[in-house]
């Protein structure tokens, strides 16, 4: 029998541990990873709608394998992800590339082997959308392709319907795992040899919240924090309205939790927080800051940022960036907003016209920038913790984060990924730090 070949595509970040599942179900059929598309017997695309650039490039990559498939009609082409969960999009898809074969959404990733046994055995489409959420399936041979960091899930969906954000309709309503699989699933992965694990959820601060685990977000992070072994602990992402002292007091109890939060802000303004509905305010957002930095003066804060939401004027723009400012972020990832069909501010008024988007990201971002700039020149002479993730073949570099999330490269004689090392460091450059090990 001849070897088989398969390739998996993602989105965008948060797509990336549901990608490395795709892979380990196709693993499991005796499929083998190729980087070479001409290659693929089969391709899977797990796709994002959460921004209109992402949906555009999900498209373009789609219609770029038509030349592909009249070639080789028999390699499977598979869709799935936010995309085709998003009301009325799989009916688009399956009308502008009618070579695709296999169409499934977020709700039934776990159908996916025996979705392609049915397209195999069959000439039609296999179109699977699930419409409910149901329990969750626990996976156990996920193909992890991110060492010697870990991607572990502890919800899915969420709750909190944002006017802007489609997450809750194509990715449901919240469900949190059980804290034994999840328990289970880092001591097996810490015993790989896996150092930093990050605990992913819309919204982690309200795991079990529903009260069917019978633990709270600041109770699963002690226990993770518990275990044996030298490994970091991260978690995405916080949502101010629920981020709390417990948590805190968690983290100030465990060297292995990262002094780093992510922390999505959106806008600095009341007005706008309001009519995005992120339920909580801007003094709330800030006394939150002040609260973690009284237990860690050098922690660091990470956040999202939206700009010309609508009915966005100067002044509300002018409130995030005074909010940048006072908290001083690490970094920022920062976004024109991007009117999303189904989500209440779509059907809002005062849309703010694309100059106006375009001026205010210029200059948040490069004030984000300067901050980001001058965060880095303050590591110069300092000796920190780096863990080891790469080697970037251009540079001719090992590179890796501290526990602030601030990159690190540095010379070495030998492979130094999965390590932790000390790094002295000589120079910055925006971002990046440059330095020095003991061999």
């Amino acid at each position: 029998m001849s070897q088989k070949y398969f390739i998996v595509t993602y989105g965008c970040q948060m797509n990336v541990h549901e990608s490395e599942k795709i892979a380990g179900i196709l693993r499991r059929m005796d499929y083998v990873e190729s980087d070479k598309l001409e290659n693929a017997d089969i391709i899977v695309f797990n796709t994002c709608c959460i921004r209109e650039n992402a949906e555009n490039h999900a498209f373009g990559n789609i219609g770029a394998l038509k030349k592909l498939k009249k070639q080789k009609p028999e390699t499977l082409i598979a869709v799935g992800g936010c995309m085709t969960q998003e009301k009325g999009k799989t009916e688009i898809l399956r009308k502008k590339f009618p070579f695709i074969d296999i169409m499934f959404g977020t709700l039934n990733l776990e159908e996916l082997e025996s979705l392609i046994k049915r397209k195999k055995s069959q000439k039609k489409k296999v179109i699977e959308i699930r419409e409910k959420e149901g329990e969750i399936i626990e996976f156990e041979d996920a193909y992890r392709t991110s060492y010697p960091n870990a991607w572990v899930n502890i919800t899915y969906g969420c709750n909190n319907f944002c006017s802007y954000c489609i997450v809750p309709y194509v990715r449901g309503r919240e469900r949190s795992r059980k804290p034994e699989y999840i328990l289970a699933e880092v001591e097996k992965l810490v015993k790989e040899g896996y150092k930093e694990i990050t605990l992913l959820g819309q919204n982690v601060n309200s795991y079990g919240a529903d009260g069917s685990t019978g633990m709270t977000f600041a109770q699963l992070l002690d226990k993770v924090a518990s275990i044996e072994g030298k490994f970091r602990v991260r978690f995405m992402t916080s949502h101010p309205k629920d981020f709390n002292e417990d948590v805190v007091r968690v983290m100030a109890k465990h060297e292995k939790i990262c002094k780093l939060v992510h922390l999505p802000v959106q806008s600095g303004s009341n007005p706008v927080l309001k009519a995005m509905n992120r339920r909580y305010t801007r003094e709330k957002y800030l006394d939150e800051i002040k609260m973690l930095r009284s237990y860690f003066p050098e922690a660091e804060v990470t956040t999202d940022i939206i700009v010309g939401f609508p009915g966005e004027t100067e002044e509300d723009y002018l409130q995030t960036e005074a909010l940048v400012k006072e908290v001083d972020f690490a970094s920022a990832f920062t976004f024109v907003y991007s009117k999303r069909q189904g989500t209440k501010a779509a059907e809002m008024e005062n849309q703010i016209p694309e100059e106006v988007q375009k001026d205010r990201i210029m200059r948040l971002v490069a004030l984000v920038n300067s901050l980001t700039r001058k965060k880095s020149e303050k590591y110069v002479g300092k000796t920190v913790e780096i863990l080891c993730e790469d080697y970037d073949e251009k540079k001719g570099l090992y590179l890796g984060r501290d526990e602030f999330g601030r990159m690190g490269y540095f010379a070495s004689m030998e492979n130094k990924i999965g390590e932790f090392v000390q790094l002295k460091v000589t120079k910055a450059n925006g971002i990046s730090l440059f330095g020095e090990i003991d061999q």
